[in-house]
């Protein structure tokens, strides 16, 4: 995956139709499931807290939402945000009919893992999801959109840490979470968006010192702002592929 939006003729073609889009938030997505009628394209980002401050200004679902409305006004398209803080796939699970489903998505892409792994390791008071659960519950959420008429893309999950060859017994298991996410992705007819794969190319010419945070996250899980404009390209170009199919 490279980390260019591609070309401008391109993109009109792809999108000149459908992408000019009113971008809400979880806090929205909660009040009211009542879809813009004329949209064409709705497109949902399911996920956690790198998620839900991605529909807030600056993060990468607002900046995807920002670029298209800039280039495209008057299109037929709506992206919502529907990430929550701490969420894991069982999360997803429970809120799917809720927080996405209700809203009758065209597309979704789900950005998740993170917590599935992280909270095993650092934190007290939570834990993670067994390796059998999270891939169960991908599958699950999969198959209750495909059969809802919904694209969805899954999306591996990112980084633990900015040195994505570290020996790290946290970053081994995020590379196995990943693993993971690329085979229920092939298994179940879901479209790829290999984020991890993007990042360790990244990570690798523009972080030689290995820092854990600092190069496209805050804190070595969440993103700055180069990493929120590092994601809203890869999206950019994940959904300009789709689209042109």
């Amino acid at each position: 995956m490279q980390n260019a939006i591609g070309k401008p003729a391109l993109r009109i073609a792809l999108f000149a139709l459908v992408l000019a889009c009113g971008c809400r938030g979880q806090e929205n997505a909660s009040e009211s499931a009542e879809p813009e009628p004329d949209a064409a394209i709705r497109i949902v980002f399911l996920g956690d807290s790198i998620t839900e401050a991605g529909a807030s200004p600056g993060g990468y679902v607002a900046l995807v939402d920002e670029a298209l409305q800039a280039r495209y006004p008057g299109g037929k398209a709506e992206v919502i945000g529907a990430g929550i803080s701490g969420n894991k796939v069982p999360d997803l699970q429970e809120r799917l009919d809720r927080d996405v489903l209700a809203y009758h998505p065209t597309h979704v892409a789900i950005y998740i893992g993170i917590n599935d792994v992280w909270h095993s390791y650092a934190f007290d008071h939570v834990t993670g999801t067994d390796r059998d659960v999270f891939e169960a519950g991908l599958r699950d959420l999969i198959s209750t959109m495909h059969a809802a008429n919904v694209h969805v893309s899954l999306c591996t999950p990112s980084v633990i840490g900015e040195d994505p060859a570290s020996e790290a017994e946290v970053n081994q298991a995020l590379m196995d979470y990943a693993d993971i996410s690329r085979a229920v992705a092939e298994a179940s007819g879901a479209v790829l968006c290999d984020l991890r794969a993007a990042f360790e190319e990244r990570l690798a010419a523009s972080n030689p010192d290995k820092l854990y945070e600092g190069v496209l996250t805050t804190d070595g899980v969440h993103l700055n702002e180069a990493g929120n404009r590092f994601v809203a390209d890869l999206m950019l170009e994940h959904f300009e592929r789709l689209l042109e199919q």
